[in-house]
């Protein structure tokens, strides 16, 4: 069986947040990064009816990443149509962030869930 996967990307406010999903047998690997310096900020697991449940890793700032608004968002969007279990880890970051780019992520969380809830369906 070939494994094929799906990369997706929304831009809004002069930053980008990508999506690539990996199926692994029946489960999925979603690596969310984006902004000028993609790390792995938090890990979020869920399965069709259970969860989601996240890990948030420390920042260089001795706070917790928060990069779990994007991954939360996807976990909402997706976890009707997933065949078995999906780990999101998501990573942002955007030097000097805006208050309008802060805002922005919200929506492009929510796109980047529907398109691969669209293309799990598929």
């Amino acid at each position: 069986m070939k494994i094929v996967n799906f990369k997706t990307t929304v831009t809004q406010e002069d930053y980008s947040i990508e999506a690539d999903v990996t199926p692994i047998g029946r489960d999925v690997l979603i690596i969310v990064t984006g902004g000028d310096h993609p790390h792995i900020g938090d890990v979020t697991t869920m399965t069709k009816d259970e969860g989601p449940e996240t890990v948030r890793f420390p920042s260089h700032d001795g706070c917790r990443h928060k990069d779990d608004f994007v991954s939360a968002r996807i976990a909402k969007k997706i976890q009707a149509v997933l065949p078995d279990s999906a780990t999101i880890t998501a990573g942002i970051h955007v030097d000097g962030i805006t208050k309008k780019q802060i805002a922005a992520a919200a929506p492009m969380g929510d796109e980047l869930g529907e398109r691969i809830a669209e293309w799990l369906s598929q």
